[in-house]
This record gives structure tokens, sequence and C-alpha cells, in this order.
């Protein structure tokens, strides 16, 4: 059951083209809401998700014509009322409004001011990260000066579309020229921010920043632990979520923000119980000996075959803890799906490795047979 659900077809059918019809045919007498909705569905089922966006924007172009000055109005009279204002995470908003924001795209860049204006509105219903993304393009100083605006914005939504909007790396999302460091000063004035739907866009925006210079990050996490602008444990939280892709290849300067000491005297014993097969589990266990209360990030490795001789190392999250009474003792059935679509496992001689704080301290070679 589970595996023929969809999200495109979740996010845009015929249910949700016919409320979006029903909100412009109420805020514009003249919008012929049936001739909408069969030129959306003619097309729709073939298409996948982002194409469908494209799509119903272009629908929508065509039903409501003019430039951004002629349309912002109906635009704004046929958005619902903002989200719930209330809530402060997991409000992503309806998918059906992303199209709003392609259609924006596509008439208002020679009106950057009011685009921005429509996108604040819209942003309330539904994220704009991706429009805002060809507004940093054409008009980088505008939309920045902007978003100084926005980041005291008292919706959180928009207050989060600084940040995600910004991102060096956001899925999906056309690249940006910003430098890495541009964005710097806005996430300064957020960090601060009570709701994790903003935090954690922050932290997903350093960790992006992690992949090509982790020193600014790492500097900025010790600049914003001074200015104590942020809860303590938000801020670990948001530390830990930012730093995830360095903690998982081992970089001292994330472990040590987080704590944990690369350099810490610790010895690992390692054993796998069984064979492993695919279809089944590999089954391990190891042990820890160390200074007591010795705290310990423990990921473990598997180096898995792949077709045509090479090994692909594959990190997982194994524990946090410490050390009590200086040892600790860990077992895992990590399971080797035989049917996976994604990545496919090869018979063949393999290898399980055990890193503590960020530093592979053991390893063993096993066969996963067919």
């Amino acid at each position: 059951m589970t595996q023929n659900f969809s999200l495109k077809d979740q996010f845009f059918n015929a249910e949700k083209t016919r409320y979006l019809a029903g909100l412009f045919a109420d805020a514009e007498p003249s919008f012929k809401a049936e001739a909408f909705e069969a030129k959306v569905m003619a097309r729709l089922p073939e298409l996948e998700l982002k194409e469908r966006m494209a799509w119903i924007a272009a629908c929508l172009q065509d039903a409501v014509p003019g430039d951004l000055p002629t349309v912002a109005p109906i635009i704004l009279r046929a958005l619902p009322p903002p989200l719930d204002p209330g809530k402060s995470d997991d409000d992503f908003g309806d998918f059906i409004f992303a199209p709003l924001g392609d259609w924006v795209c596509a008439i208002g860049l020679d009106h950057p001011e009011l685009s921005l204006s429509v996108l604040e509105e819209i942003t309330q219903r539904f994220s704009m990260e991706w429009a805002i993304r060809p507004f940093l393009n054409h008009h980088p100083e505008l939309v920045m000066e902007r978003m100084q605006d926005w980041c005291a914005h008292p919706s959180y939504h928009v207050r989060r579309l600084v940040s995600e909007g910004t991102r060096p790396r956001l899925p999906w999302g056309q690249a940006v020229g910003l430098a890495l460091s541009d964005p710097l000063p806005l996430l300064d004035r957020l960090h601060g921010d009570q709701t994790r739907y903003v935090t954690r866009s922050i932290a997903n925006h350093l960790n992006d920043i992690t992949k090509k210079d982790p020193d600014i990050v790492l500097e900025r996490l010790r600049l914003w632990g001074e200015s104590n602008q942020q809860d303590r444990e938000e801020l670990h939280w948001m530390t830990s979520h930012a730093l995830r892709g360095l903690v998982k290849s081992g970089h001292s300067g994330a472990m040590r923000a987080l704590g944990y000491d690369p350099d810490a005297d610790i010895t690992v014993e390692l054993q796998v119980n069984g064979p492993a097969r695919i279809g089944e589990v590999l089954e391990f266990e190891t042990r820890l000996n160390g200074a007591n209360s010795q705290p310990v990030l423990i990921d473990y490795i598997v180096h898995f075959q792949r077709p045509g001789g090479k090994v692909s190392p594959k990190v997982h999250k194994l524990k946090q803890a410490e050390l009590k009474d200086g040892q600790l003792t860990l077992s895992k059935r990590h399971k080797l799906k035989g049917n996976a679509t994604t990545f496919k496992l090869v018979p063949g001689p393999h290898r399980l490795e055990i890193q503590v704080n960020g530093r592979v301290r053991t390893g063993i070679d096993f066969e996963l047979l067919a």
C-alpha cells in the first residue's frame, strides 16, 4: 500500500486544483474556474512534482493575463488567511500555493519591490524559498536589504524565508551567486529566534556551509555562544544539527565544539556475531574502556562493496553517552536490506569500523553472504 504513495499526487491533484480555482474565482469575477481546472488536469497526471508546479503557474498566467502590477492585487485577494501564528514548527503550508511563486518569478523580475511584497504574503501560506532565489540573482542588494526587515517580521514564516532562501545548497533550489559569508549578518540576527522552524533552517544553512568552509561555521557558533541571545539547550541543538555532516566525517573541530575529545584515551573492542547475509542483519557488539564519565559520540562505519570493485563507506549513529565506571558495552543489529532501490548490496568482503569522537578506533573484516 505505502509503496504506491505519491507526493506529487498528494500535493497536486484535481481536488487541490479545484480549491485553487475557487480562490481565484472569488477574487476575480472574470476568472473561468472550470476552464482553468480542465486545462490543468489535461496534463497534470503525466508531469512530475516540479513540472506540475510550473504547469499550474503557466495555466494561472494564461487565466489571469498581465504584468505583476496588474496581477498582484488579484493574487493577494485570492490568498486564504495566513498559517496559524500560534504554531512554531512543522507548518510548511499547502503545496498548491507553490505555483504562485513560479508565477511571480515569470512576470515580476522587472518589478522587484512589488514582487518581494507579494512573496512576503504568499510565504505565510507556503514557503517561497525557491521563488526568492531568482530575485537574489537579479537584484541581490535589494533582496538582502529587504531581508534585514524580514528578520524582525512578526511571522516566523517570513523570518525563516531569510535563512532558507539564502541557503547555499537549497534542495530543488536555483543556485545563487551569494558568497558563503553574505547571509551571515542575517543569521546573526536570526539565531536567537524562539521558533524551531527558524532555528532548524539556520542549522541547515550552516550545515550547507560546512561542505565548503567548516571554519566559518565553527567560528560563528562560538560567537553565538558568547552572545547569549539563544537558550543554551536550543543553541546546543542547533550546533549538533549544523555540524552533523562534519561529525560523520570525524572533523576534530566539530567534535570539540560539541564537547567530545577526539584525542581521548579510549580503547575499543569489536566482534561480529554470526554470519551476515543480504536480507538479514549484521549483528555486532563493541566495548569501550576509558576515563570515568568520559563523554563519547560513537558511530559505526560499514564499508560496502560496490559493483566494479569500488568500496562505499556509510556512517551510522550508534550512541551518545558517558563511560560510566570507565566502561560501555553496546550491541547493534544493522538491517541488510536486499530490496532497497537506492543502494544495492553486493556479496563479498566488507569491513566494519567503530568511530569514537571522530576517530576510527578499531575495525573488523567480514564476509557479506548472498
